[in-house]
């Protein structure tokens, strides 16, 4: 463990904007989680935790700590009949741990395939796709807390996870720093499969009884159809997260435009934010070196040399015009540094 200073953060985020952090260091393990903050960085100092920086825009150098988590491990720690309980640690690649709990028979997270980051991150965001949430596969997880100076336990109650939400987004940012997250799942799976989008990929694979693997496979099909790879083109995945609104704003919505996509959550529509940004004209969108992917346009893209500060301004362009046409505001998914 040794803290760097002035390390440019271009290669540690998934857009490829370049930024230094004015100190860096790198963690391997839960005892090096507890000495960085009992050695490296006193409460005065701001710090930031980096996964593998796919949900994050920089929009200039930091001023503080970066922490690199790089937390592994994958362990079976417990089971039943029905269940299996999986631990991982905070730097686990998610897509890597989705393939290797696929490979164990282990089921519940194939809906998840495909999308980036890490174990660690995966429940500040709450992150789904496809009828599935982390909070429905997170049974407890472990983290250093800053105030308390100490590891404290987390049960799945306790993170109170929203859509795309959670107490470690809210009155915990900045004040706990995840070390490992134990999942809890199944041995006897329920296949989900009621997104339209995943039943017509396993239609055209010839597939009627998917199994897990099929699942996972028909999802990662979608994905890499849909989204570009960070590795050829600067992007975070979905920059907006889908707007939730009342039944009766959706009825008056829908009589203004029929064919307005949306999907029933509870008592509530969550409307599709590509949609809603495509009818706004921003879909393949190109200025200078930022953009609008042009198969999806969720996505924001750095086309190469774009600054933070530049996808931040056309993400403002693109959340005026979308509460300019439908009266709906747009909130950003990804986090703004």
């Amino acid at each position: 463990m040794k803290l760097e200073e002035n390390i440019s953060l271009k290669a540690f985020n998934t857009f490829g904007v370049d930024a230094v952090a004015h100190s860096f260091v790198t963690i391997s393990s839960i005892g090096q989680l507890e000495q960085v903050f009992s050695q490296l960085i006193s409460p005065e100092i701001p710090f930031l935790v980096l996964g593998q920086g796919s949900n994050l825009l920089f929009t200039g150098d930091y001023k503080g700590v970066v922490i690199k988590n790089e937390i592994e491990g994958i362990d079976l720690v417990d089971e039943d009949d029905e269940h299996v309980y999986i631990k991982a640690g905070a730097g686990v690649n998610w897509h890597e741990f989705v393939l290797h709990c696929i490979s164990h028979d282990w089921g519940g997270v194939e809906n998840l395939s495909l999308i980036p980051g890490t174990i660690g991150a995966a429940p500040v965001q709450n992150i789904g796709a496809y009828g599935v949430e982390l909070k429905d596969l997170l049974h407890s997880l472990r983290a250093w807390d800053v105030r308390k100076k100490k590891l404290v336990e987390f049960s799945n109650t306790d993170c109170a996870f929203g859509y795309r939400n959670s107490i470690f987004k809210q009155d915990l940012k900045g004040v706990v720093v995840i070390g490992e997250v134990i999942f809890r799942l199944t041995k006897k799976h329920t296949i989900k499969v009621g997104y339209g989008a995943i039943q017509d990929e396993l239609a055209k694979q010839g597939i009627s009884k998917p199994t897990i693997k099929d699942v996972s496979n028909a999802v990662i099909a979608i994905r890499s159809s849909k989204l570009p790879d960070p590795k050829l083109i600067g992007n975070a995945g979905s920059f907006f997260k889908n707007p939730v609104v009342t039944q009766e704003f959706f009825n008056h919505l829908n009589t203004c435009y029929p064919d307005v996509v949306a999907y029933p959550s509870g008592t509530v529509m969550k409307l599709a934010a590509g949609w809603l940004i495509e009818q706004a004209g921003w879909k393949g969108f190109h200025e200078g070196s930022v953009g609008c992917y042009d198969k999806q346009a969720l996505v924001l893209v750095n086309l190469g040399g774009a600054t933070g500060k530049e996808i931040l301004h056309l993400a403002e362009r693109i959340q005026a015009s979308v509460k300019g046409k439908f009266d709906v505001e747009l909130e950003m998914e990804v986090n703004v540094v």
